[in-house]
This record gives C-alpha cells, structure tokens and sequence, in this order.
C-alpha cells in the first residue's frame, strides 16, 4: 500500500471551521500540487478527504471523484486517520487530504512509531510506501513546484 498525505492549501481564517474556503493562494497551491499528484501516482488511486470545506476544495483540484470521510475532520487522532485509509490492508495507492497537525501526527507515527508533532506545509503532502517497513517516497511543498 502507498499512502499520501495531503494537506489541504491555504485557506481563509475565521469560524466556523469546517466552512472555511482556500485563498487565491491556496487554489493555485492546489492546482500545482495535483498536477505534480498526476504526473507521479499510478493511474488508480483512491481520493477520501475530510468533510471541511478547504480540503474539499483541494481534493477537487484533482479532477477525480474523491470519497469524504468524517473520520478525517480537524482534530482527527492517528487511530481514524489509519482507519479511513484502511491502513495498512488496503491495495494500491490513497490518498488522503486532511489537516495539520493530524497528519503529521500519522506521518510520525508510521515512520518512527511515535506520534510526534511533524509538519507538514499547507497544500503539501508526505507519500509513504511499504507494508511492515514504511518509507517515504517523497516529501513535496506546493510553493517549490
């Protein structure tokens, strides 16, 4: 299985949180970010996304059906963030467009087996691969594409 963490691009401030729209700034983050999620993933993969609206928004910069999940809301611990991915007995590629500081939280988890408070930059994402060994194949900011 192969696993991308997506956090979703910039977006405004304000309440409530869940109707929270991307900037300017945060749809051409996302635009870049899945043009370049287009170019390296297989042709399959599977898109589930938090029910916020910002990382709706910026799963919709891919251009393909995505599935949304509450188990990936703001505040979502490492337990639901694995289980929507069905982690790790899922085939093939996922990825999930979610919130700081949840998926860095998975992101440590997975490679150290510890959560600790590893970042991840608005609109980027961490893509980790393997099984029982979990690597990082590749670490990407949308504002170095």
């Amino acid at each position: 299985m192969e696993l991308i963490l997506w956090r979703h691009a910039d977006a405004e401030e304000g309440a409530p949180d869940l109707a929270r729209r991307l900037t300017a700034k945060g749809r051409r983050q996302a635009a870049h970010m899945a043009q370049w999620i287009r170019e390296h993933v297989p042709p399959r993969f599977d898109v589930i996304c938090s029910p916020a609206v910002r990382a709706r928004e910026t799963a919709e910069a891919l251009g393909v059906a995505f599935e949304t999940s509450p188990l990936l809301a703001p505040g979502a611990p490492v337990a639901s963030v694995l289980r929507a991915a069905d982690w790790p007995d899922r085939e093939g590629t996922v990825i999930l467009v979610g919130h700081q500081p949840d998926l860095g939280l998975t992101a440590s988890f997975l490679i150290s087996g510890e959560e600790r408070d590893w970042h991840i930059e608005k609109g980027g994402l961490w893509w980790l691969g393997g099984d029982k060994h979990i690597f990082v194949k590749a670490v990407v900011s949308p504002d170095l594409l």
